[in-house]
């Protein structure tokens, strides 16, 4: 019986602040949407800058056997390597460097692209045709012609790849996206609450007499506030549903169906990095629903 009054007073609820209902489950999934575009752009930043490094860094492959280069007469030899490195690391330009072995560079392709087409005997490449490299990392991207031709031409070296001048306006681009989409989420997620504080306040207000008689009969607390704690729950529930909807669509026919096919130099995001993006969403939608309804609850209806 109890159970049953219980969502009786969750239907009747939903029902008598319908339209506040619609606004708050709208300004969720706004908010949502925007917070799960947010962790999709971090992400693509993270991978761009996984495949061709970061703005400040340029990278100093080393020779393999069969390099058609004139520095690379053979496989780089663990002398060259270190008198490489000495260059660098006395350069005033250079922040830091690091040095990536074949089994490294092999491991990021196949974390990068996935592992299926880089086993068996088919395999495209094998560990045997990656090629070693200085990763640097500069303190001024303007001083990167200098650091090139201090290593250009060395023994050992094969070729140095600044793809900065491509990277940078991409990375800055999704930079932009990724702030902005979270900057509106605040703002989104600041009226979400508020509408929540609103819809608890006109509920209690048109069940103040209900309130009152169950006080009086000794109900607890907790079987007071349960039906507007269900709403919310309802309420992030849609929200939450929703979003992960819109970012399907946006996976499935902006990213997968338009971008992968028409930038393919462009190693995009995928469905794993989507459903960490759906995780977030989940977490958040009700976490700004009942958490100030546990809040509020207390305030407006005084139990």
């Amino acid at each position: 019986m109890q159970l049953r009054y219980v969502f009786s007073e969750l239907v009747q609820g939903l029902r008598r602040n319908l339209s506040m209902h619609i606004a708050v489950v709208l300004t969720l999934f706004v908010s949502l949407t925007l917070v799960g575009m947010g962790v999709l752009l971090n992400q693509q930043a993270q991978r761009a800058a996984d495949q061709w490094g970061n703005q400040l860094q340029i990278t100093v492959y080393l020779c393999r056997n069969g390099d058609n280069v004139p520095s690379c007469a053979s496989e780089v030899t663990d002398a060259q390597k270190q008198a490489i490195s000495k260059v660098i690391q006395d350069d005033p330009n250079v922040d830091s460097f690091y040095l990536e072995s074949k089994a490294e560079a092999f491991a990021k392709v196949k974390q990068l692209y996935g592992s299926e087409r880089f086993t068996g005997p088919d395999a495209v490449i094998t560990q045997d045709d990656m090629a070693e490299s200085f990763w640097i990392t500069l303190k001024d991207p303007h001083q990167a012609e200098v650091v090139k031709e201090a290593v250009v031409g060395l023994d050992g070296v094969s070729r140095v790849q600044d793809l900065r001048n491509v990277v940078g306006p991409i990375l800055s681009f999704i930079d932009y996206m990724k702030y902005g989409a979270g900057l509106v989420a605040i703002f989104l997620g600041i009226a979400a609450l508020l509408l929540v504080a609103n819809t608890i306040r006109l509920a209690a207000f048109a069940r103040r007499r209900e309130i009152a008689i169950m006080r009086l009969v000794g109900a607890s607390t907790l079987y007071i506030a349960l039906p507007f704690l269900l709403e919310a729950v309802v309420t992030a529930v849609v929200g939450v549903a929703l979003a992960t909807a819109a970012l399907a669509a946006f996976m499935r026919f902006g990213v997968v169906g338009k971008l992968a096919k028409s930038l393919d130099f462009i190693l995009w995001i995928g469905w794993s990095q989507f459903w960490w993006a759906v995780l977030v969403v989940a977490i958040l939608g009700p976490v700004l629903t009942l958490v100030p309804t546990l809040l509020l609850t207390r305030k407006y209806l005084k139990v």
